[in-house]
């Protein structure tokens, strides 16, 4: 028995429940480390890693820092493009999957900024700077996406 091929609707109900999830994730562990640690306050866990409550108030490594109204724009403009090339060709495999995780990841850090000025930044690598749920989810949906877009294009029914 083989699987059904996935519809339109049914791919944006799996981008959504993926981008869902990516939310409610990355908004709960904030509110653990902002209700459990003060700023700047190091926990230290194995391989050299810590807990470290960091207001970023730039994207990536605090670039456009002070950004403010431009980081917002920013974040919805790309929001808008890989909604946009996910409406596309919703049917494309696995694409659902790349556009929840970016989606969440930036409608998480952009609840931050909306509410705090600032994303909270919480796990800090040896010799990287800290980062959150979100950032993971972005960078692994932008992985993701380059290798959906990467591979051969398939005939849609």
């Amino acid at each position: 028995m083989s699987a059904e091929p996935l519809r339109r609707v049914d791919a944006w109900r799996w981008a959504l429940v993926v981008c869902g999830l990516v939310v409610v994730a990355d908004q709960a562990t904030k509110a653990l480390v902002v209700a459990n640690l003060g700023p700047r306050e190091v926990t230290d866990l194995p391989l050299g890693f810590q807990l470290t409550r960091v207001a970023n108030h730039g994207v990536a490594f605090g670039f456009l820092g002070g950004g403010g109204a431009l980081v917002v724009a920013v974040t919805v403009a790309a929001l808008a493009f890989v909604c946009a090339w996910f409406a596309r060709d919703p049917l494309r495999p696995w694409l659902w999957l790349a556009v929840g995780l970016i989606a969440g990841g930036a409608l998480g850090n952009l609840a931050d900024r909306v509410r705090d000025g600032a994303v909270t930044d919480f796990i800090d690598p040896p010799l990287w700077p800290a980062f959150n749920l979100a950032d993971v989810a972005i960078t692994v949906g932008a992985i993701a996406l380059v290798l959906i877009a990467l591979a051969p294009e398939r005939d849609l029914p």
